[in-house]
């Protein structure tokens, strides 16, 4: 991808001023109706004066660059991936959302009261899907409010469970593999040490105090008392994968004006990339690191080479500055993305606030 959008942007620098205005207009069009556009329409909407024969001329060298296409043999040209890139890298005239969608935005999730975070990101999700008649999608680190109370319960020789309760109620429960040579008591003697200790902290902030407090505490535990706390707070950590959280809103707007059986196979193949999760996570997993709203357009990422669709995401924080989630739009190519970037962005900031 990074050369594809490193090529776009070199031959945007190449473009005259001409070119660039009737490449601009040629992806206007297509966002805003899907269909290819000719000389003579060009000629009646371009702010400069040019006839049909001059804007054949250009559309043609546009043409040879690979910006843009012939669909069929109609006389309308249509942008490809290359040029819509380099539209939307740099002839995109990216405006601020509406009052009014500040104020949607805002209604919706801006009063956290007693919602909790998986409530927000839910909310973010279903947020970003209506405004955007596409699909909402948010992924996030999972989510444990600050501890309540944590269980150890023998379930057979070798293993046990660990119940972990938050302040919000939720509950969770994984199966661990038990020292050899346990007795019954150190379960129960686990289970004090770290609700004593622990208690009132986020995970995270457990693990840190537990690595910090055991060795101090070897007097006060034996070795494989330790060695079940251990186990029970790293079995949280989990796979990459499995500590993220994905939230996907408003699949089925992703079906609307989709007729051809073609299309709808290709929206059935990202349907299935969302259940199976991992190219999805993954992909949304390279937008953590960028500053702010990354867009991923087609074939750019494998996850949409086959499905014609793109993303726009950006990432939010949490009160260190450490990046906690990713959110965004997931559409087709013809997204309207002048008032969907900045939606996303603002979105993503003020989930950062909430977070904080």
């Amino acid at each position: 991808m990074a050369a594809t959008i490193l090529d776009g942007k070199t031959q945007l620098q190449k473009l005259n001023e001409r070119s660039r205005t009737i490449l601009r207009r040629i992806v206007e069009s297509y966002l805003a109706t899907g269909e290819p556009v000719g000389s003579r329409n060009l000629s009646r909407a371009l702010p400069i004066a040019l006839s049909p024969a001059s804007i054949r001329n250009v559309m043609s060298d546009l043409e040879q660059l690979g910006l843009i296409i012939a669909p069929h043999t109609s006389a309308g040209r249509l942008p490809t991936q290359l040029g819509l890139r380099l539209f939307v890298d740099g002839l995109l005239e990216v405006g601020d959302i509406t009052p009014d969608e500040r104020r949607q935005i805002e209604a919706q999730i801006a009063v956290r009261r007693e919602k909790s975070v998986d409530q927000l990101l839910s909310e973010a999700g279903e947020l970003m899907s209506g405004l955007s008649h596409c699909a909402g999608v948010v992924l996030a680190e999972k989510q444990v409010a600050r501890l309540r109370h944590i269980e150890f319960v023998p379930l057979e020789p070798g293993r046990g469970l660990v119940i972990l309760v938050d302040e919000d109620q939720n509950v969770e429960n994984r199966i661990i593999n038990l020292p050899d040579g346990l007795p019954p008591s150190a379960l129960q003697e686990a289970s004090n040490y770290l609700n004593t200790h622990l208690r009132g902290l986020t995970l995270a902030e457990a693990r840190a105090e537990l690595e910090k407090s055991l060795n101090a505490a070897k007097a006060e535990l034996d070795v494989l008392t330790q060695k079940v706390i251990k186990a029970g707070l790293a079995e949280w950590s989990g796979v990459a994968d499995d500590r993220k959280s994905l939230i996907v809103r408003g699949q089925s707007n992703l079906l609307k004006d989709v007729t051809a059986a073609e299309d709808l196979e290709r929206i059935r193949q990202l349907f299935d990339a969302f259940e199976s999760k991992q190219d999805i996570v993954e992909l949304l997993g390279a937008s953590e690191t960028a500053e702010g709203v990354r867009i991923f357009i087609g074939s750019e990422n494998k996850l949409f080479s086959l499905s014609g669709s793109s993303l726009i995401v950006a990432p939010f924080r949490d009160e260190t500055r450490h990046v906690v989630g990713v959110l965004g739009v997931i559409g087709p190519t013809r997204l309207n993305y002048a008032r969907i970037i900045p939606m996303v962005d603002y979105t993503a900031k003020l989930m950062s606030r909430l977070m904080g």
